[in-house]
């Protein structure tokens, strides 16, 4: 089934906002403790997310381009997290603890993201039927 280029934009444009949107909410969960126990469950939403996103990116737009966006949207976002504001504010970069969990964070949050979206640029394209299902490429109905 091809796309117009309308559906493929506001696919992108989809893909971005929700990638935006979870990287801001896996920086905020970083220093999330439980009875004074550091609990990274911003690591696994980022190695999850990222890999999800992009998927399904690929998937719906049927564009390489833009299952890269959620990636690259993600790498932005935790990028803009490590800069100090004029105000003193830095959301990212600490150390102890944290500074470990927030190391492993950056680490297979991008390593994820790129593996993902170095998946789907490699990926062949199938056409898609209105099923959801991939043609079998027969035209015949019975066994064989």
């Amino acid at each position: 089934m091809s796309r117009g280029r309308g559906a493929v934009v506001a696919w992108g444009a989809c893909a971005v906002v929700l990638a935006a949107w979870l990287a801001l909410v896996e920086v905020f969960w970083l220093p999330l403790r439980i009875g004074g126990v550091l609990v990274p469950v911003s690591v696994a939403a980022a190695v999850v997310g990222n890999v999800l996103l992009v998927r399904a990116a690929l998937r719906l737009s049927g564009s390489a381009a833009v299952a890269a966006l959620p990636a690259v949207t993600w790498l932005v976002v935790v990028i803009g997290a490590m800069v100090r504001r004029p105000e003193g504010d830095l959301l990212l970069g600490a150390g102890g603890a944290l500074g470990g969990v927030t190391l492993v964070f950056l680490l297979l949050g991008v390593l994820a993201g790129a593996l993902a979206a170095g998946s789907a640029m490699g990926a062949p394209r199938r056409p898609v039927t209105p099923a959801g299902r991939a043609p079998t490429g027969r035209r015949t109905g019975g066994a064989r």
